[in-house]
């Protein structure tokens, strides 16, 4: 496996997303933590650090999900829209969402350690330089410190390759506060069937795009996988307006989430029967028309697995337990840090030099967790409570 390949197919985990302490206390601030969706996220995270550096075959029957690790970006992407939503949603409807604080509260949580693995990735210029032309280099080093290189096809995975992500949250969070303020949608959240026929119309939506794709092959190749290019091809995976459909699906997912008691007996049926779904589909996966199972296909099974963990039952017991809590929180620094810290350990061979190489890549796994739990308490946090002060009020 070529890492460096095989993480263009993979996307980044939106930061965690909580009630944000701005001095309003609101009826979302008192819901319930969704404990096992940040679990999940936990899985999901590693599930792509294994995909880009890992043999599927050693993790036996779990192969087919490590070997379509990129899939997991339907779920960030969806789970995002979710849990924005679950968390604003009444304070938004309170007259109390105010956009300005919003941004500050997403660009406090994302910037710190964006800025951080940025320097950590300083040693990636060099390879740019000599990769790009000199106008491009040039252009991606403007764009990438202002999270805008997403929108270049050419440039989307500039300097630090998974960091490409952030383009289209930043874009999720512009639009997030119109959205879960506009009276004529939010009316339309509270009511079961409209509801049925939002989440339906997104997931259609999310299929246009490589619809078009798979009918124009624009880029001249009718047998498209996980390992084909091309500037089209690039647009599809990486642009931040292809992946918009699922984060307005995962916005109407938690509208439906408010319809279901927490201790229902359908959520528990929807968990396991999306679990299951996830994994017969990934296990076909090769056979799989890749542009739709890259992203959007998967969409309503991953609202099922969602539905399934947003309740109180034995599958939250399972996804909540406390080592998936600790990962699940610092998933977005384990995503962001991952790809260039791993080729940081790598090229230095210090593994070599020091013999542990026979513990690898265990050992790599292992200290790229731990450099992800320490980013967040001195990284991350202090970060976000600086801008917060400096900004927010």
């Amino acid at each position: 496996m070529n890492p460096s390949t095989e993480f263009k197919q993979s996307h980044r985990p939106a930061p965690l997303a909580v009630p944000e302490m701005d001095g309003i206390r609101t009826p979302a601030q008192r819901k319930s933590m969704l404990p096992a969706l940040t679990g999940m996220r936990a899985i999901a995270a590693l599930n792509i650090v294994f995909f880009h550096f890992s043999d599927p075959k050693w993790f036996g029957p779990f192969a087919p999900v490590v070997r379509n690790g990129y899939v997991s970006v339907s779920f960030f992407l969806l789970l995002s829209g979710f849990v924005l939503a679950y968390n604003y949603r009444e304070r938004a409807d309170a007259g109390k969402m105010e956009a300005h604080r919003f941004w500050v509260a997403r660009f406090s949580r994302i910037y710190p350690v964006y800025v951080f693995s940025l320097v950590l990735s300083l040693g990636m210029l060099m390879d740019e330089y000599h990769a790009q032309t000199r106008g491009h280099f040039y252009l991606g080093l403007a764009l990438t410190p202002l999270l805008l290189q997403g929108w270049s096809p050419l440039l989307c995975t500039f300097w630090n390759t998974p960091a490409w992500t952030l383009t289209t949250d930043v874009l999720f969070y512009a639009i997030f506060p119109v959205l879960i303020t506009w009276q004529a949608l939010t009316k339309r959240l509270t009511q079961l069937r409209s509801i049925l026929l939002l989440l339906f119309g997104f997931w259609m939506l999310g299929l246009v795009l490589p619809t078009v794709y798979s009918v124009l092959h624009p880029d001249g190749d009718p047998h498209i996988d996980r390992y084909s290019g091309g500037f089209w091809l690039r647009a599809l995976k990486f642009g931040p307006v292809q992946h918009v459909p699922s984060f307005l699906f995962g916005m109407a997912l938690a509208a439906l989430n408010n319809f279901l008691p927490e201790r229902s007996r359908k959520r528990v049926v929807l968990g396991l029967l999306g679990f299951a779904s996830v994994y017969a589909i990934l296990y076909f996966g090769d056979r799989m028309p890749y542009v739709y199972l890259h992203d959007g296909l998967l969409m309503p099974l991953y609202g099922a697995i969602v539905l399934g963990l947003a309740g109180k039952n034995f599958l939250t017991k399972m996804f909540g337990i406390l080592p998936l809590l600790a990962v699940g929180e610092a998933s977005y620094c384990l995503y962001i840090l991952h790809f260039n810290l791993w080729n940081l350990i790598h090229n230095s061979k210090v593994l070599e030099r020091t013999g542990l190489i026979v513990f690898d890549p265990w050992l790599s796994y292992l200290v790229l967790v731990l450099a992800a739990l320490i980013a967040v308490r001195l990284i991350e946090r202090p970060g976000q409570a600086w801008i917060k002060r400096r900004f927010q009020n």
